[in-house]
């Protein structure tokens, strides 16, 4: 019932909080794929990195940009595109390091 009530109060609360919770995803999505990157580079090593998992979260991110219709807004570019073009690093990079190795 807590969750429904919570719901049912976000319209009220005005703009403001359904532009706080837009940038929350697209900080925390792209920040979590640098991490990634950061670490595969930083490490020059892909080992445990599972390149299909990180090519299908790419995949999906740009799907959810299309999705979504938001294609002016920069959270929606920032969060979907940006975090599709790091995944894509990731597994690009990974592939390299493994090739290496």
């Amino acid at each position: 019932m807590m969750p429904t009530m919570l719901l049912s109060m976000l319209p009220s609360m005005g703009p403001w909080v359904f532009e706080i919770l837009g940038w929350v995803p697209a900080i925390i999505f792209p920040a979590a794929s640098g991490l990634q990157l950061l670490t595969i580079v930083h490490r020059r090593n892909a080992d445990g990195v599972s390149i299909p998992a990180w090519a299908m979260f790419a995949v999906a991110n740009l799907c959810l940009f299309v999705y979504t219709e938001k294609y002016g807004e920069m959270e929606s570019i920032v969060g979907a595109l940006g975090t599709s073009g790091l995944n894509l690093c990731i597994v690009v990079v990974s592939l390299q390091y493994r090739r290496k190795s």
